[in-house]
């Protein structure tokens, strides 16, 4: 019975760009076998790296020569059969065993000792490139990592933007991006929903399908988004040049919906004033129930000596409180004028702020620079290295984000200013014609300790209403000359809760 032999071929992928082709190895196999007069009588082609086992054509092949079902094969060159020393290894047993291995380009008697030891040493130089290659890869890899660059595709939101430049933002799917962080930090969306409200609002896979729960919770637990690139198989997180979709601010709010430490108040409007009234002895929420046609109030605990008390007194309590807060019209333009000349004094202000801010940025880089020093004289280990360094990195984009924002001049404080002013436009009116939703609002907004001891009601006014309040309560009619100074001091020290408040969530 005449021998008969397998033909290999291989390449790393179906791209590959360097070396000889499947079909010129092929040739190269075809006209070997025709010189030496055998007979091949299949051929086995993979588009696989051979850097690592786990081959499956190449494994198939050696099953079948391990099963004596052909007396050999041919093969173009050594790295086309194995680039790792374990593969090697085992073409070695078949050699051992009187399988019949050729090299078609290399001109190698396996069968003799010089022959064997010139191709290990072949095989042990392919591994070695391999290992020289991976090693490289990972040098550069790290290496645009440290610069700030991505070495890797773009995430949903981001374009590429060529070698060697940051991730630029996608016009049609940055805002979409933004707008799922905003809307999950709300705490009133289940990740199925936040999928389906963004697939009506054009974010989708790129097959067009919803993104589905393990896409959004990526995309919602990537700090890439906040302007770092944390690379999760090492835990290892750099500063990214790329320009972020969302503050600092909203990334944590984020996380807190996603580890469970946020939930939004769920709003049933059949009881208005559930969830909003307090027992003073037990601390637990009064809650609602109906008893001959009449809505009561009662503490959940039935031992506690808090008694029910009607819905009525409770709104009559609130009403009372938003009216002890109803700005005349010449008030509320009096306020509005004050405001408006608080906000052209700012300049100076927020230069030195951010002359301040720019202070701690230095500082934040300068202790980064001092861990990394620590790090190379091997003061730290690296576990300690890259908690440290992640938690400088948080902290120097919070600091470059209140930069920003007050470079930019606060463009959220003028709405802010506006909607104070507006709760202190007639909010008894508001409360009267109001939502469910709204009236919530504005109760949460105006008073605070609300609670119930025994029969006592107790409603206090929230910060800044308070200082509203007391105002009204010691002057009469519109400002004038003679109570100017406290209509100044309270138009002061409303625009700074404003401002702080602001400066608070930054």
């Amino acid at each position: 019975m005449s021998k008969i032999y397998y033909a290999y071929t291989r390449v790393s992928d179906s791209r590959q760009g360097e070396g000889v082709s499947l079909t010129q190895q092929l040739d190269a196999i075809e006209r070997y076998a025709s010189r030496q007069g055998l007979k091949i009588v299949e051929h086995f082609e993979e588009q696989k790296t051979a850097a690592k086992r786990g081959r499956p054509v190449f494994s198939k092949m050696l099953r079948l020569l391990k099963a004596g079902k052909a007396s050999g094969v041919l093969m173009h060159k050594i790295d086309r059969s194995a680039r790792n020393l374990k593969d090697w290894a085992e073409l070695g047993e078949l050699i051992d065993s009187g399988t019949e291995v050729h090299f078609v380009n290399e001109s190698l008697d396996l069968s003799s000792r010089g022959g064997r030891l010139s191709a290990d040493i072949q095989a042990v130089v392919a591994a070695d490139y391999i290992r020289n290659l991976r090693e490289e890869t990972k040098k550069g890899f790290y290496g645009r990592l440290k610069q700030g660059f991505y070495p890797m595709p773009a995430p949903l939101g981001y374009l590429n933007a060529g070698a060697g430049k940051p991730k630029t933002p996608d016009p049609e799917r940055a805002p979409l991006i933004k707008k799922a962080f905003e809307l999950y930090a709300t705490g009133r969306y289940s990740q199925m929903a936040l999928g389906e409200e963004l697939y009506q609002f054009g974010l989708r896979k790129k097959n067009g399908k919803r993104l589905d729960q393990n896409t959004l919770g990526r995309i919602l637990r990537s700090p890439f988004y906040m302007g770092l690139i944390r690379i999760e198989k090492t835990n290892e997180t750099y500063l990214g040049l790329h320009q972020p979709l969302i503050s600092k601010r909203l990334f944590e709010q984020v996380q807190k919906v996603l580890s469970g430490n946020f939930t939004a108040s769920r709003v049933r409007h059949d009881f208005p004033f559930r969830q909003l009234f307090w027992c003073k002895l037990c601390g637990r929420t009064l809650i609602p129930e109906t008893q001959k046609g009449h809505v009561y109030y009662r503490c959940q605990n039935k031992q506690c000596p808090t008694k029910c008390i009607r819905q009525e007194p409770l709104e009559k309590g609130v009403l009372e409180k938003l009216l002890g807060v109803d700005l005349s019209p010449e008030q509320h333009e009096y306020l509005k004028g004050k405001f408006d000349e608080f906000q052209q004094n700012r300049g100076q202000k927020c230069r030195q702020a951010i002359e301040a801010a720019e202070i701690q940025l230095s500082q934040v880089k300068d202790r980064l620079n001092r861990l990394t020093d620590a790090y190379l004289d091997n003061a730290v280990d690296n576990e300690i290295f890259e908690e440290r360094k992640t938690a400088l990195l948080m902290e120097r984009r919070g600091i470059e984000d209140r930069i920003q924002d007050l470079k930019n001049g606060s463009p959220d404080l003028p709405k802010k200013l506006d909607r104070l002013l507006e709760l202190l436009k007639s909010p008894y009116l508001q409360y009267i014609s109001g939502s469910p939703d709204e009236r919530k609002e504005l109760i949460q907004n105006v008073c605070s300790n609300r609670t119930l001891a025994e029969k006592t009601l107790e409603i206090s006014y929230a910060l800044p209403f308070d200082q509203v309040a007391f105002c009204l309560k010691n002057t009469s009619g519109a400002p004038s000359r003679r109570n100017a100074r406290m209509w100044d001091k309270l138009a002061l020290f409303l625009f700074n809760f404003v401002k702080k408040t602001e400066e608070g969530r930054e």
